[in-house]
């Protein structure tokens, strides 16, 4: 293995944003081209969106209209709130971020652990609504003294951080021979950048658009057609408006990836090249796999891990959540273990576990309640109220050594595996949580949440 000379001690994390490796991807199906990935994910925030944030701030200050003191406010689906954060902080101001509520839990808990002040808003409304999350920032930002609407959306900065930065750095480490540039787009600002330095550095290198399925900007750039806005898991990218930094003009081809490939791709990744990307470093990759596949000449393409994955474990990594969004091809029985969202995978105790163990298992699986097993076989259950009765009265010492025998509930209600949906009705309504075994053995829990996921699939 060559060994590079390390870089000296950086002053601040801030010299460290930008001049990210690449990478080749082999192994992976790339018809008769080679595709390179620049790991974005090695700037000090994570992401891509370091080298916005700074170059907006920067902007910002010496136009002065961020003063000293000052607060920071943005709508971002995580990572530019990330990047301002880590700049931001740093450079002594507050942040104020306005989320759409399906952003990743990950990225919520990084925020508030730098002490921002994240407000989270709905994912289901457009561009005009008062709770639409780039309108709610406005909003916001209009009614404090000594703050900024960055508006990444907007602001001129972005795509200037990717024509100074991000766009020679992948002709250096290419060599100067790039046929392609594969790239989503969330504000526009990474597409619009390289475009620009590529058309003036490189004109022969393609812009491609790597979009989410739902989306309206694959579709108008391939068909012209203007569809109406859907709903997509992958986070980041995709768009219902087109945001004024986005210059579709600039696209040669766009792919649109529906969220099952994306999320399959980003495992790929990991398990055969070892980067942990994020969900849209996965659309990023499934766009350029099929852009390198439809050519008959070799091309050297680029794409980009846009953020680290270790944001996205309670999602795209997590085997219960990809089941529940219905992300993977799944084997239906056409019956109720079409709804046990962790079939086969359930977490349980053991009549004779402490209840401390108990504990442990509902927190680190994000469950209320664990099925009680003895040799394989179903003898009871256990949930938070069966927990909290059990240790509330008891000695300090001793509350979490009780068995969990002495805690569970051993008068099951249980359903046969072949029973029909509404079965499950009077069961919630009693507050109870429906085990579905098939004869004698257990198969597993159905809540409310897995129906009501079973039939927002079948909708």
């Amino acid at each position: 293995m060559t060994k590079l000379p390390l870089p000296p001690p950086a002053d601040t994390t801030l010299d460290l944003i930008g001049r990210t490796p690449m990478v080749e991807l082999t192994g992976f199906d790339t018809g008769p081209c080679r595709l390179f990935v620049k790991l974005e994910s090695a700037n000090p925030g994570g992401s891509i969106k370091d080298r916005i944030a700074l170059s907006m701030i920067e902007a910002a200050e010496k136009d002065g209209s961020l003063k000293p003191g000052g607060t920071i406010v943005e709508a971002t689906a995580g990572n530019t709130g990330l990047g301002l954060a880590q700049v931001g902080v740093l450079k002594g101001y507050k942040l104020l971020l306005v989320v759409p509520d399906k952003m990743a839990r990950e990225k919520i808990q990084h925020l508030r652990a730098m002490g921002v002040d994240v407000r989270i808003t709905r994912s289901d409304v457009g561009k005009g609504h008062p709770e639409y999350y780039q309108d709610m920032a406005a909003a916001i930002a209009a009614k404090l003294n000594n703050a900024v609407y960055i508006n990444q959306f907007s602001n001129p900065a972005n795509p200037l951080a990717h024509e100074t930065t991000t766009g020679p750095e992948i002709l250096e480490q290419m060599g100067g021979d790039l046929d392609a540039v594969v790239v989503g787009v969330g504000s526009g600002g990474t597409l619009t950048g390289l475009g620009r330095f590529f058309a003036k550095a490189s004109p022969k290198t393609k812009m491609v658009l790597a979009d989410p399925v739902g989306s309206i900007l694959a579709p108008l750039v391939e068909r012209g057609e203007k569809i109406e806005p859907g709903s997509w898991v992958v986070e980041g990218i995709g768009e219902d408006f087109i945001p004024d930094n986005c210059d579709l003009a600039l696209v040669a081809k766009a792919y649109e990836i529906p969220d099952s490939e994306s999320i399959a791709s980003a495992r790929m990744l990991l398990t055969k090249a070892g980067i942990l990307g994020g969900s849209s470093s996965g659309t990023l990759l499934a766009a350029a796999l099929r852009y390198c596949r439809d050519q008959t000449e070799p091309k050297r393409v680029v794409t980009l891990v846009c953020d680290t994955g270790s944001r996205y474990l309670s999602k795209v990594y997590n085997d219960s959540w990809v089941v529940e969004q219905g992300l993977v091809d799944r084997k239906l029985h056409g019956d109720l273990r079409d709804l046990i969202a962790r079939a086969g995978d359930t977490v349980t105790v053991g009549p004779g576990d402490a209840l401390l163990t108990a504990y442990n298992r509902m927190r680190a699986a994000d469950v209320s309640q664990l099925p009680v097993l003895d040799d394989g076989r179903l003898i009871g259950l256990i949930d938070e109220s069966d927990l909290l009765e059990a240790v509330e009265d008891r000695n300090q010492n001793q509350r979490f050594k009780q068995p969990v025998s002495t805690a569970m509930t051993a008068k099951l209600h249980t359903l046969q595996v072949g029973e029909q949906l509404d079965a499950l009705i009077p069961i919630f309504e009693r507050d109870e949580v429906a085990i579905v075994m098939e004869g004698k053995e257990f198969l597993g829990l159905i809540t409310r949440i897995d129906l009501i996921n079973y039939l927002r699939r079948a909708a």
